[in-house]
């Protein structure tokens, strides 16, 4: 398969023209990075059960590909977040802008699971320079309302994930590989960055220059900061949040295909139904935030999560399992938002520490999506999905009480 037309100086200029005329301004090409990204992240996870297939990979492998790089990439994560924090962000932003367009068009050629991982590998870091640092840059514009922007920010990932699954599914039966629709997206997301760099203008840090002293310090104020109550506990929550958002989704379609006995067809159109009542409520969620105490709706809302995960487990019907699934998307709405934003409120004015030590917490929590892929390897899907459960429950018990 060829690729290189994609490619072609030609269309990339006319392609980054129409991008230019589309997302005018800051705010519409960060939310444009946020979209790219995940899109590509719905194609993906939908993409898993035709992958698995065409690179033969074991659920081992797949978990591997899901955790392991969140894992071996977080101290860079870190590193990126301190130095973010300079004048050299917007740099360190397009450099992170073309390795991810380049670790797509990797995974688009691979040629087994292995080759996937090392694209992976090198996708982690560099969509972490561009989306995180992009969504710091947004909430260093308007601190204040960080919950909002946050959410705001969520919505344009929302519509991303629904799109990337439903192209994806549409693709698998047309026929069409999901290596071209990789391809493709790394053409869209070369474009956008290179829409970034000859438009935006980033002031965060213009008056701190780059040394290895301050890197150092950085880094020492990032760590310490993380065992500090209130940042630590916005980690966890985050980390465990993580349980049924992104960590289903990374299984969802193997689960619908392997579990429930249907197509990898169905699996996409499953993960969409998900995604969409999940861009339902994020939508829903902009103005409810606005009248409501996010802490107070995040409380309730995992406690009917729980319920409503095991019911989900227990249905082994496909048109059911979908309709329960959706009750879910809806659920997932305001968690990383709300979440995310607190963190950032405890560490004002360092939204690139804040990104950086989030990817630390990969540390341990990359290690999740891998030890279910275990779990699976040994007892099968339908037991490792039980693990999942633990991530409604923790944030219910681990959100602070009015008096804390």
């Amino acid at each position: 398969m060829r690729f290189s037309s994609l490619f072609s100086s030609r269309a990339l200029l006319v392609l980054a023209r129409l991008v230019r005329r589309m997302l005018p301004g800051m705010f519409g090409i960060l939310m444009a990075v946020a979209f790219v990204d995940e899109f590509q992240f719905g194609a993906r996870e939908a993409a898993w059960p035709v992958i698995r297939t065409d690179l033969n990979m074991s659920y081992l492998l797949v978990g591997l590909v899901l955790g392991l790089p969140g894992v071996l990439t977080a101290p860079f994560d870190l590193v990126i977040g301190v130095v973010g924090d300079t004048k050299h962000r917007k740099t360190i932003m397009v450099v992170g802008g073309v390795l991810w367009s380049i670790a797509m068009l990797l995974m688009a050629v691979s040629v087994n699971g292995w080759m996937l991982l090392g694209a992976t590998l090198l996708f982690y870091p560099a969509s972490f320079a561009l989306v995180a640092l992009g969504n710091g840059t947004l909430i260093d514009e308007n601190p204040e309302r960080s919950e909002a922007t946050m959410v705001r920010w969520v919505f344009a990932g929302s519509v991303g994930v629904v799109l990337g699954s439903l192209v994806l599914a549409g693709a698998v039966e047309l026929g069409i590989s999901w290596r071209v629709l990789f391809a493709s997206i790394s053409v869209v997301s070369f474009a956008i960055t290179l829409v970034f760099a000859r438009q935006v203008r980033v002031t965060r840090g213009a008056n701190r220059s780059f040394n290895g002293r301050m890197v150092r310090l950085g880094l020492f104020a990032a760590v310490r900061s993380m065992g500090r109550k209130t940042t630590a506990r916005w980690l966890v929550l985050l980390g465990f949040s993580d349980l049924t958002t992104d960590v289903l989704l990374g299984f969802l379609a193997l689960y619908f295909v392997d579990v429930i006995g249907v197509s990898p067809a169905q699996a996409a159109v499953a993960v969409t139904v998900w995604s969409v009542v999940g861009l339902v409520g994020d939508f829903a969620i902009i103005p409810l935030l606005e009248r409501v105490d996010g802490l107070t709706y995040l409380r309730i809302n995992a406690a009917v999560m729980t319920g409503v995960f095991v019911a989900f487990l227990l249905i082994p019907w496909y048109f059911a399992a979908v309709a329960v699934l959706g009750v879910l998307g809806l659920l997932n709405a305001g968690w990383y938002p709300i979440l995310q934003a607190q963190l950032f409120r405890a560490m004002p004015g360092r939204s690139g520490r804040v990104s950086g030590i989030t990817g630390l917490s990969h540390l341990f929590w990359g290690w999740v999506p891998l030890g279910v892929g275990a779990i699976a390897a040994l007892v099968g899907l339908e037991v490792a999905m039980w693990v999942l459960v633990i991530g409604p429950l923790a944030v219910f018990a681990g959100l602070p009480r009015r008096n804390e």
